[in-house]
């Protein structure tokens, strides 16, 4: 039986060469590659080496090299069609049905042309987005700090609405397409009510090309510009695109992966505001939840993939429903990492308001799996009396058990088992003197290390808001100088900034924002000045009438001074329960952490008062 070109190369995306390979060799990961000791001929130091990503391996020592296929061939003692059924099988990949010779070249010979048709349409959406009629996308770009050679390294391209979208059809048709080509490739759809007549599929969006893993292109993802309920729209799933089975911007990732490290973001500006920012090894799913066969794309750059997410209730359950994919497939060299972004911010936001340093620190801190789903599980529950513990274990333990790797399961057990003990014993100790409280389960080191850096981005950014504010009115900060001078402002700069500020205002009282401006540049704090004033001058209204500025300011003082009390209020509750986790109940800390909590609800009622009376609204 004869098997296309592209059905191989399928059958070959689809086999982890390191599982295959690894069940007769041992293999430890050296870098992006792994090796072992060759099983072709003796040898006492390892020089033979499986290379994932590419799809083969190769031996130093004995010349051995090829792909799965010849893999089988080699050890098994199979013919290439055998071989091929074996592996099919293994991956779940039905064979395709006998074809002639005949059939099977022109099977490629159309497949070759979507191919042809997709790279003429990306070429089309790139010039259009160059163009005068790309103005608005370019501005959409630019406003989102994209800069004009990430555009180019992206192909990103721009589908124009009306009339205009229309050309791109006529000129495929010019090219040699027909009609059922280009419904296809997803670049057309029927209109409905019309037999066939096509209207373009992609209007008035901002243009992302999708590419395999050879980089050619395979489909488009859209951004709308306008007001379409459908925000983004990607390429149906057809010959060549298949959503659940590609990864946006995957062959340069695994190119740039030479760290180990690869982010997992939901979009496709995230994974842009990496790359830009130097996180080259960014990938993003297809506005779909994440697909076994997306894991072991994954898997094949980096033994730990990093997923991002906003720190909220969205975010964690965002967070357990990749848990949930992951935990069958979970093996030696197969794990992931998160990291907890501060509420309200996505990757793109946090780059632009905090910088690539400030994502780094987070990055450090990411948080195992193991802990992430501790704290999903345990992090919330109450502990305090047998039946709820069990209720907790169980729940717990249910998740392990579908790890089918037996010892690694075992693992799990024993690292949950160590802290549910202290936990429960805490649990126990500190229902006296406190009937009415709970405790609650422990979260694990590595979750509050997270939590605790996006607390200090969050207390950060809040900080360089305020100083905002405060150059801009420095009469309002002349009044409300006593309490500026007591935040802690998240930032050692900031700090500084903040006593120049206040120095100057002291000993020139009612200078205006020009001297206080001055005054500032004068001493070294002109590149922080304006630092801040990117990050945060937008999002204050500034270009708001006079007579409603400093009703603005005044009103953005009362939101900041509440949320940076409640990061601190958040900070201290987290330190007490940590404190009382670990050692018998103490009244007074006790009496404090219940006083911190009716603190932190009475400023959350205040902040919902800001928010309904329309004060000033997050960037």
């Amino acid at each position: 039986m004869r098997f296309s070109p592209s059905f191989l190369d399928e059958l070959r995306s689809r086999i982890s060469l390191v599982d295959l390979i690894g069940r007769k060799v041992a293999l430890k990961r050296a870098g992006r590659e792994w090796k072992g000791l060759c099983p072709f001929h003796k040898e006492k130091t390892p020089s033979f080496h499986v290379v994932e990503d590419k799809g083969f391996y190769h031996c130093f020592g004995c010349g051995a090299h090829g792909d799965a296929i010849r893999w089988l061939e080699e050890t098994e003692n199979l013919s290439f069609g055998e071989a091929v059924r074996d592996l099919a099988a293994r991956a779940g990949l039905p064979l395709p049905a006998a074809r002639s010779a005949a059939e099977d070249k022109a099977r490629q010979d159309r497949i070759a042309r979507l191919f042809a048709l997709l790279e003429q349409a990306a070429l089309h959406f790139t010039r259009a987005l160059a163009g005068a009629r790309g103005t608005r996308a370019r501005a959409y770009l630019e406003e989102r700090a994209v800069t004009r050679e990430t555009m180019a390294d992206f192909r990103l391209g721009y589908a124009p609405d009306g009339q205009e979208a229309d050309r791109l059809l006529e000129e495929l048709r010019q090219a040699g397409y027909r009609d059922e080509e280009l419904v296809a490739a997803g670049l057309a759809v029927l209109r409905e009510g019309e037999p066939g007549r096509l209207i373009p599929r992609f209007r008035n969006r901002l243009i992302f090309p999708i590419a395999d893993s050879r980089e050619r292109i395979i489909g488009f993802g859209g951004r709308t510009l306008g007001d379409h309920p459908a925000k983004y729209l990607n390429s149906p799933d057809g010959p060549l695109f298949h959503k659940g089975r590609v990864l946006y911007h995957y062959a340069p990732a695994r190119r740039a992966a030479r760290d180990g490290n690869l982010f997992v973001v939901e979009g496709y500006m995230d994974v842009i505001a990496l790359a830009q920012a130097g996180f080259e090894a960014a990938v993003a799913p297809l506005g779909t939840a994440v697909t076994e066969r997306q894991l072991t794309l994954m898997w094949r750059v980096a033994n730990e993939p990093i997923f991002c997410f906003d720190g909220d209730t969205a975010g964690r359950a965002a967070a357990d429903r990749v848990i949930a994919r992951a935990l069958p497939l979970l093996g030696a060299g197969r794990s992931l990492r998160f990291v907890l972004l501060p509420e309200g911010e996505d990757p793109d936001s946090f780059l632009r308001h905090q910088g690539a340093q400030a994502f780094a620190a987070l990055v450090e801190r990411a948080v195992p799996l193991v802990d992430m789903l501790w704290e999903i599980e345990i992090g919330g529950a109450d502990l305090s009396t047998p039946e709820r513990r069990r209720q907790a274990e169980e729940n717990l333990m249910r998740r392990v058990a579908s790890i089918p790797d037996r010892r690694l399961a075992q693992l799990y057990r024993d690292s949950y088992w160590r802290r549910l003990r202290p936990a429960t014993a805490a649990g126990a100790r500190s229902r006296i003197g406190r009937r009415s409280s709970r405790y609650r389960g422990r979260p694990s080191p590595a979750l509050l290390a997270s939590r605790a850096a996006a607390a200090g981005e969050e207390r950060r950014r809040l900080g360089a808001r305020l100083l905002v504010i405060a150059l801009e009115l420095p009469a309002l900060t002349e009044a409300e100088a006593e309490e500026i001078a007591t935040l802690d402002l998240g930032d050692e700069r900031l700090d500084k900034l903040r006593d120049a500020m206040l120095e100057a205002l002291h000993g020139q009282p009612g200078l205006d924002r020009a001297g206080l401006d001055a005054h500032l540049k004068d001493r070294g704090f002109g590149p922080l000045l304006e630092t801040i004033r990117r990050e945060a001058g937008v999002g204050i209204g500034w270009k708001a009438g006079e007579s409603q500025r400093e009703e603005r300011a005044h009103r953005s003082w009362q939101e900041i001074k509440l949320r940076v009390r409640d990061l601190v209020l958040e900070s201290e509750e987290a330190a007490l329960t940590r404190k009382l986790a670990q050692q018998d109940a103490d009244v007074r800390a006790w009496e404090r952490l219940r006083a911190i909590k009716a603190e932190r609800r009475e400023i959350a009622r205040s902040l919902k008062a800001v928010m309904d009376r329309e004060w000033l609204g997050e960037e």
